[in-house]
């Protein structure tokens, strides 16, 4: 009795002295990420895997001054006066378009090989909301899957030495057709049997469409978007697509309240630099795509390579998001020294069990962060709405060609603040846990402790969790450790909550409060033996 009330005297003293506890606090405001805080060169990269030196695309010393009369500002289509001045330059060899100041209406602008866009201070260009403006229908992705459709507001395929630059304001249709976010899930609306030529999707004689992207590119090679300011997009936003040496640079982009008005996302394109941008969405932050499905398999294109850094968020739904297009393979991606504030989650890992691909060698270092629901989600299963029965844990599959994976993920010194949810939750598949997971000095207070289900090898090393709740859980989790970690539960002690028969060779080493055989609550199939408690 003596030793048990010694013991509860021992946490409330702990549950007193959060403010006291060393932890790995991640030293970085909104003052050091975003535009503000961008050099004016390209600092060196050290990221953990080969990356080829990244350089802006040179235009040489042709500057073009494209002359607009001021009597078309804001109600008049401008779009084949600029369209005609990118194709000349581009036939001329290359070199900077400048626009002139004032508010302009266009529609759709290809850029080509060579020519840099270049959008000064004091330019608004303004895109229309019709549908004609962006027609023909283009080569596109939308979604993960390989379409003809209108797009981007922006838009290139194929060119080699292209840019968008400046600080001007580009903003997206206010209204008409192309703001319409137009019901149907993609896998029910495109035949992926037809070849991608047929998969027509223009809004004529009936037919769907999809919004467009506001800058999509396809098969470019050395892209540079830089300095501009992105509104109302219809849907993504800086959107790459089987792009190489691509660099995305002090961009601004608002899309708040635009359903699938993503910030930046990078899809099948390798040799990427993400830095020193800035976003306010209502969906992914910066997030890494690769495809989905059966086509996503078909084209096999994966997003590698790319750093992301010096970013900074105010709302939206992932701060980081890798998925939950994952067909191609998401592999070789480092992000840090971000901050993301008032997001849904700070890091977003997801896929599903009919997407396919999957994740690895995944490393997030130094990132701030203030939650509106978990500090970092992994998510394999998602929802029945959208992928049916296989949007249940249970039963368990066989695996097939679609079944996805995520491994090699590496989190440590990310630190901040759940309002609500658990700090870390993940759900794995029976069929294919997360594994090869590493959590090392994150600093994360939330109502719960990490939830863990169907994982497998992972490691939790000089970690603080506080929670309010006390329920630390794990469903048939297998090789997982804690190591050097505090768990601090409000007035309370923690308790490890273990069920399913698969769970085993969990173990918790050097533990502050130390737990105790009574902390352990194995049931459901989990057996006593599951957890190892090490002095």
């Amino acid at each position: 009795m003596q030793a048990e009330r010694l013991r509860g005297a021992i946490v409330l003293v702990l549950c007193c002295a959060w403010s006291t506890l060393p932890v790995h606090a991640v030293e970085l405001t909104e003052r050091d990420v975003g535009p503000q805080a961008m050099p004016a060169e390209i600092e060196p990269i050290d990221a953990p895997f080969k990356l080829p030196k990244l350089r802006k695309p040179e235009f040489g010393d042709r500057r073009v001054a494209l002359e607009l009369s001021s009597d078309l500002q804001k109600s008049t289509l401008v779009t084949e006066t600029i369209q005609q001045a990118i194709d000349q330059l581009s036939e001329d060899g290359g070199g900077t378009l400048i626009l002139p100041r004032g508010e302009w209406l266009t529609g759709r602008l290809t850029l080509k090989s060579g020519v840099n866009l270049h959008v000064p201070q004091g330019v608004t260009l303004k895109f229309s909301g019709q549908i004609e403006d962006y027609l023909p229908v283009v080569r596109a992705r939308y979604e993960g899957t390989e379409v003809m459709s209108v797009g981007g507001l922006i838009y290139a395929d194929g060119a080699e030495r292209i840019a968008v630059t400046g600080r001007g304001t580009l903003i997206g249709p206010s209204d008409g057709p192309l703001r319409e976010a137009r019901p149907g899930l993609v896998e029910d609306v495109v035949d992926v049997t037809l070849p991608v030529e047929q998969r027509v999707l223009d809004g004529r004689e009936g037919r769907h469409y999809f919004r467009p992207q506001f800058i999509s590119l396809i098969d470019c090679h050395q892209v540079l978007i830089e300095g501009v300011t992105l509104r109302n997009s219809p849907m993504w936003n800086v959107v790459p697509i089987y792009c190489d040496q691509v660099i995305v640079r002090g961009v601004t982009i608002d899309s708040h309240g635009v359903v699938n008005g993503d910030g930046v996302n990078i899809v099948s394109s390798r040799n990427v630099l993400v830095e020193y941008c800035t976003t306010r969405t209502g969906d992914d932050c910066f997030a890494l795509k690769a495809g989905r499905g059966r086509d996503g398999m078909r084209t096999a294109r994966p997003v590698e390579q790319v750093v992301l850094r010096f970013n900074h968020s105010s709302g939206g739904f992932g701060g980081l998001s890798c998925g939950s297009e994952t067909a191609g393979g998401i592999r070789d991606i480092y992000a840090h020294d971000c901050v993301f504030e008032n997001v849904r989650h700070a890091v977003y890992i997801k896929t599903r069990r009919p997407r396919g691909g999957g994740g690895e060698r995944i490393t997030i270092e130094r990132v701030h962060f203030t939650s509106q629901y978990h500090g970092i989600l992994i998510d394999m299963i998602g929802l029945p709405m959208y992928v049916g029965e296989l949007g249940h844990r249970l039963p368990r599959r066989e695996l097939t060609p679609l079944t996805p994976y995520y491994r090699e993920l590496t989190v440590r010194d990310l630190e901040g603040t759940c309002a609500t949810g658990d700090a870390l939750k993940i759900k794995g598949i029976p069929e294919s846990p997360a594994n090869e997971l590493l959590f090392e000095r994150l600093s994360i207070t939330a109502p719960g402790l990490p939830n863990l289900a169907d994982v497998a090898n992972c490691s939790f090393l000089d970690c603080t969790f506080q929670a309010k709740h006390p329920a630390l859980k794990l469903l048939d989790a297998a090789g997982v450790s804690f190591k050097g970690c505090r768990i601090l539960v409000a007035g309370a002690t923690p308790e490890v909550d273990v069920t399913g028969a698969e769970s085993k060779d969990i173990v918790f080493d050097d533990q502050e409060p130390a737990l105790t055989e009574q902390d352990i609550h194995a049931h459901d199939g989990a057996e006593g033996s599951a957890v190892r408690l090490e002095p």
